[in-house]
């Protein structure tokens, strides 16, 4: 019988284990106005994301060179510059699209909102570009992207 209730009780652990960690756990930050974060600060963090991609590109153009020496070392590089790639549309979406970019602003000024808008979306779709080649001239081109939107979001 206390053989049963160990073997149960195992049981029970590595089931509440696995649905625990199978469960999504929250990145980035949350949508709660705490003010943490600063948009300097968030600025910043996509420019190092960015960094960390051009590096993962140029590692794997010149690791491409002897695939079969260099198999694990790409793999690894290009799951980081996707992970890299992936936070900066996740800052994209849930920092600035969901809490900095407010909707209001469209009638007081549509033509700076939909000029922040058409910037994120450029920043979107550059940081899939980064994901799908080790093209360099995309990561530079989100540098400038980011930049042209930080000028446009610090405009009063």
């Amino acid at each position: 019988m206390k053989l049963l209730t160990k073997i149960t009780s195992a049981a029970t652990f590595v089931t509440i284990f696995s649905i625990s960690a199978l469960t999504p756990q929250a990145q980035a930050h949350c949508e709660v106005p705490c003010g943490i974060y600063s948009d300097d600060t968030v600025f910043t963090d996509l420019h190092t994301h960015l960094s960390t991609i051009e590096k993962a590109m140029n590692q794997i153009n010149t690791l491409s060179k002897d695939p079969a020496k260099n198999a694990n070392q790409l793999i690894r590089w290009v799951n980081n510059k996707e992970l890299h790639a992936t936070k900066i549309q996740e800052i994209v979406s849930q920092y600035f699209l969901t809490q900095r970019i407010k909707t209001g602003e469209a009638k007081s000024d549509k033509n700076a909102y939909l000029l922040k808008l058409t910037q994120l979306h450029q920043m979107t779709v550059l940081a899939m570009k980064c994901k799908q080649t080790t093209d360099v001239a995309n990561a530079q081109e989100l540098h400038k992207v980011i930049d042209a939107f930080k000028a446009s979001y610090q405009k009063k």
